[in-house]
């Protein structure tokens, strides 16, 4: 069985501490066993999302074509973010 020693904020130890102990008893090995199973489904999740990245060998061609159904110029859109960008931070700001 292998270790590794990690380094988290306290916040996040105490509530982890917490979680764990309801959940598996308050007993040797609850961490153990929830930190097992935190890794796992992170490993799950990760791994998934690598084998899609691995599997697109040209990013450029993945999305050739994507935007083929908008009329507008890459101009007219570069222009249409920049005025929506100001208008959400105006609107943030409560000055419109």
């Amino acid at each position: 069985m292998g270790s590794i020693k990690i380094y988290i904020s306290d916040d996040v130890e105490r509530k982890f501490r917490e979680v764990a102990m309801k959940l598996y008893g308050y007993r040797k090995g609850s961490l153990s066993i929830a930190s097992e199973k935190a890794i796992s489904a992170w490993l799950a999740q990760v791994s998934e999302v690598l084998e899609v990245a691995e599997s697109i060998r040209d990013p450029v061609e993945a999305i050739y074509g994507m935007l083929s159904h908008v009329k507008r110029t890459g101009v007219e859109l570069q222009h249409e973010t920049g005025e929506t960008r100001v208008r959400k931070a105006l609107e943030y700001r409560g000055t419109t």
